[in-house]
């Protein structure tokens, strides 16, 4: 695959890591297998956690295991299994000195509802893991968690049970915030954008910070997402372009001086979310409503994304090997040579729709993706 610049892009051979024989006795998948996260520390190891549980949906079966290996994932040994009779997503790993640090957010069991509780964390020093806790008091979800030369850093949102729970013509006030910490345990910054945002990356390019934010909840301008910019020298001075798709699930990274997104594509004629509904005759409410029911129906993707710079443009690069319910990736390398970890239902049904693979089998798999030169 050529794309801009003369860079060429490839993939690798697919393997499945859940489920399958090279895991602990003890870890038993259940049928979906999604929200994930995967590292390398420190210590030499690589860590890589997930979510199992009967469907997609919200579940007090749901369970997140915590793995280790010392051979790059050819064999894996349990570090822990977080278990709350409650629904458990978003594992974001930071790794700050010897220091390793497991957020994940707190849901409920109700399978037609969000319902945020809060996140917690359990911490690994050379004295083994700590007891689990609560932080971010008002809710605050982390969507991902990475050092910035150095810096401990973190994006998330607050108010995420207000995206499912609109009513009339009420404009949702969320807020996307940029945190930073000293030690990777205690975090202070502001909020950078208010209003239907909810998952968020950013990454740099040699001017600019690019972001995407999934824009679910909606605002003035539409439903879908928010592509924005700000100056290197002023990282949280954001300014946003409306786009009527939505990338679920943002990963950002940089590679070769441009920005890069990995996220779920949907698989109709304009890939759109917002169905452009009139605003006089369709409360906010109805539209979300209507534009999340159509939505669920349609096949998906996780897709590769070129992200320009200038223009903010978001156009399709390539799709990994995706169907049904699908994309929530991590990433692994640098320099060109990267390795995703996602989940996806059977690739080879690539006309599941999203509802019908949310209450299906998932897997989760890693792929070697390499631009070229």
């Amino acid at each position: 695959m050529i794309t801009g610049g003369g860079i060429e892009v490839t993939l690798g051979e697919l393997q499945t890591v859940v489920p399958s024989t090279t895991l602990p006795a003890s870890v038993v998948p259940q049928v979906s297998n999604n929200n994930l996260d995967v590292i390398e520390h420190t210590d030499g190891r690589l860590y890589f956690a997930f979510r199992t549980g009967p469907s997609h949906f919200a579940s007090d079966k749901v369970e997140m295991h915590v793995l280790s290996s010392e051979d790059g994932g050819q064999s894996w040994a349990s570090e822990l299994t977080l278990d709350m009779d409650t629904d458990l997503r978003e594992p974001r790993f930071l790794s700050h000195g010897d220091q390793l640090v497991l957020h994940y957010a707190v849901l409920g069991t109700n399978p037609v509802d969000f319902e945020p509780q809060g996140t917690m964390r359990v911490i690994k020093d050379d004295t083994g893991w700590s007891p689990a806790e609560w932080i971010f008091e008002d809710g605050f979800i982390p969507w991902r968690t990475r050092l910035i030369d150095g810096t401990p850093s973190m994006i998330g949102y607050t108010g995420g049970a207000d995206i499912y729970d609109q009513g009339g013509d009420a404009l949702p006030q969320l807020e996307v915030k940029w945190l930073e910490s000293e030690d990777g345990l205690s975090w202070s910054g502001e909020t950078v954008w208010v209003g239907g945002g909810s998952e968020t990356d950013f990454t740099f390019t040699e001017d600019n910070l690019i972001a995407v934010m999934r824009n679910e909840a909606g605002d003035e301008e539409g439903f879908g997402s928010k592509v924005c910019r700000a100056d290197r020298d002023t990282p949280t001075d954001w300014t946003c372009i409306h786009d009527c798709r939505k990338f679920d699930s943002p990963l950002m990274f940089s590679h070769g001086g441009y920005a890069w997104l990995i996220a779920r594509r949907n698989v109709t004629e304009d890939g759109c979310f917002d169905r452009g509904l009139d605003p006089s005759d369709h409360s906010h409410n109805d539209r979300f409503l209507s534009y999340t029911g159509h939505y669920w129906q349609t096949p998906k993707r996780c897709t590769l994304w070129h992200v320009d710079a200038e223009t903010l443009e978001v156009s399709a690069v390539l799709d990994l090997p995706s169907s049904g319910d699908t994309c929530f990736p991590s990433i692994l390398g640098e320099d060109g040579d990267f390795e995703v970890w996602n989940y996806t239902s059977d690739p080879d049904l690539p006309n599941t729709g999203w509802l019908e693979g949310q209450q299906g089998p998932t897997m989760i798999t890693r792929q070697r993706l390499t631009f070229w030169p």
